[in-house]
């Protein structure tokens, strides 16, 4: 009977050799070879004289990129197992946490005909935890230090303690910072943990607009620790919130709010936000824009009580619309200009709604189909103005009614609808526009009663 050939990939621990399983060590003392993804690791100095090792560290200096490193040290373990049954590959700390080789050597078992064994090792996590006296089930996130460096804005929610690992230099800290700087304070304290595992571990607290000044020393040992902010600042503590609220035992106010019963308080909420935008008040907008999103929280809780959809589908249905939109970003597209986009934007909105309506006859596209009836008259204008761009010519109302003799209804809206042209062409918003000079019309009155009463 053919023996089955194995991969046995070995946790190491994150210090010493002391810290290694028995069960671990025994495999090792086992191996004829054992196979070290580095070298740099504080109990390979500890290993017995007798016992047989090399590294795959020479790999690292060969590519640019750490996932063709990984695929070449996976490559040399199944070259080495073709001669033989069973390879020994250590690993730094746990083979499940962090460690990119382990997967890939698992995706190639079947198809290669050998079985992987995983040999746990204390992780990093353990270490790091003791040295900074926190508890990981207290909501702590951990986070390879390279994933956050590639977004934009966190993933991770600022509610929580956040722990990266593998913050092995400073331009790695540096991405690190910028995307954790669109979501916390420069001040927020972080704290750089050093060699946690071994008897040279260190936590040093700093403010995290320093992370990546000079006198911050980086290495393949180092992880941060990001405590949470103190203070509600992720999106799902509103709904969290507005969840309680609805709850048996909530506010009787807010647990007898419809979908319907809550159309004028949106309303209300958004002419709020653009009252705070005329007025270039940051301090109300922010203030406004959290009532708005107060309004957007109502009405998930409400929809997902009823069975209709959860905040899930709310988030995933539009960030799968802005991809599916920008092709010129997430994709392969090319364009060359703003009305390029537009087009582009257009042409797509066609082919979804085609899409979303499979077996129907074709019907004529109407360009405004997804322009709100609800929209203030000068703002719809502005919408179907634009949409119709290519159409104006000959939909716009003749010119005679740009001076009315007499002011009927229809010349006046006619005359209105050049005005909103006339102003696009311009580049002027109309509605802004007409409520700017709302509000000087109003100042005027107020100053002539205020001075009158005197």
């Amino acid at each position: 009977m053919k023996e089955e050939r194995e991969i046995v990939v070995v946790g190491l621990g994150p210090g010493p050799a002391s810290l290694i399983t028995r069960e671990a060590w025994g495999l090792l003392a086992e191996a004829d070879t054992i196979y070290l993804r580095t070298q740099e690791h504080p109990a390979v100095a500890h290993f017995p004289a007798e016992w047989s090792w090399q590294s795959f560290d020479n790999l690292y200096g060969r590519y640019d990129h750490f996932s063709d490193v990984y695929d070449a040290i996976v490559a040399n373990l199944v070259e080495a197992l073709s001669t033989t049954n069973r390879v020994v590959y250590a690993v730094p700390g746990h083979p499940r946490m962090g460690e990119a080789t382990t997967p890939r050597l698992e995706q190639l078992a079947a198809a290669n005909g050998f079985q992987v064994q995983v040999i746990a090792g204390l992780s990093f996590l353990e270490p790091v935890c003791d040295l900074l006296h926190i508890d990981p089930m207290d909501g702590c996130q951990v986070y390879d230090a390279m994933l956050l460096a590639g977004e934009y804005f966190p993933t991770t929610s600022p509610d929580h303690p956040l722990l990266l690992a593998q913050l092995y230099s400073r331009a790695l800290a540096s991405d690190v910072k910028l995307t954790l700087l669109s979501a916390y304070p420069e001040e927020h304290p972080v704290f750089l943990v050093r060699q946690a595992g071994t008897s040279r571990a260190t936590a040093r607290e700093l403010p995290l607009y320093r992370l990546d000044h000079s006198d911050v020393i980086f290495d393949h040992l180092t992880a941060l620790y990001v405590p949470s902010w103190k203070k509600a600042a992720d999106y799902t503590a509103l709904q969290n919130v507005v969840a309680r609220l609805r709850a048996p035992g909530g506010c009787p106010w807010d647990r007898a709010q419809t979908h319907l019963s809550l159309r004028e308080s949106l309303l209300e909420e958004t002419y709020e936000v653009l009252d705070a935008l005329d007025r270039e008040d940051m301090l109300a907008l922010q203030e406004e824009l959290g009532d708005l999103l107060l309004q957007v929280a109502l009405h998930t809780e409400i929809a997902a009580e009823e069975g209709n959809f959860r905040l899930g589908d709310v988030i995933h249905s539009i960030v799968s619309k802005l991809i599916r939109r920008h092709p010129h970003v997430f994709g392969e597209v090319t364009v060359n200009s703003v009305e390029e986009v537009l087009h582009n934007w257009e042409e797509i909105k066609k082919a979804e709604n085609a899409a979303s309506k499979p077996g129907r006859k074709p019907t004529v596209y109407d360009p405004f189909v997804s322009v709100p009836r609800t929209l203030p008259a000068l703002a719809q204008a502005a919408v179907y103005l634009r949409k119709a761009s290519d159409r104006l010519d000959a939909a716009l109302p003749p010119t005679k009614h740009l001076l009315p003799d007499s002011l009927t209804p229809e010349a006046l809206g006619d005359y209105l609808l050049q005005i909103v042209q006339q102003a696009r062409q311009e580049q002027v918003d109309a509605e802004a526009a007409l409520r700017e000079a709302n509000s000087r019309f109003a100042d005027r009155v107020r100053a002539l009663v205020t001075s009158a009463k005197q």
